[in-house]
């Protein structure tokens, strides 16, 4: 029976997650300049950030061919993609927090 824990699969579910918190942090700038009346969130930079941080990913993955061990590229894909994941996540956050004002 396949549960969907393979190694094929965990790739995928890495891609999904980037994406998902791509869109996620999208989502979240667009709503917070929808309520402020501003609407200054583009598309540029979430492309800038697909060729910066997805292209790599699918570079190192395509690369796994010729790789003599066979799991150093899926290791660094799978740190890549939690370190975008990581990145993303803060970026929310940080979406979220109050300026301090003295």
């Amino acid at each position: 029976m396949h549960y969907g824990l393979s190694l094929g699969d965990w790739v995928v579910y890495t891609m999904w997650g980037v994406f998902a918190f791509m869109i996620l942090d999208f989502a979240v700038a667009f709503a917070r300049s929808f309520w402020s009346g501003s609407f200054d969130t583009t598309f540029l930079g979430y492309l800038k950030d697909i060729l910066f941080y997805v292209v790599p990913l699918n570079l190192i993955l395509s690369m796994t061919s010729i790789d003599p061990t066979h799991y150093t590229l899926i290791v660094l894909y799978f740190i890549g993609g939690a370190s975008v994941i990581v990145k993303y996540a803060a970026d929310i956050v940080k979406r979220f927090r109050v300026p301090q004002t003295d």
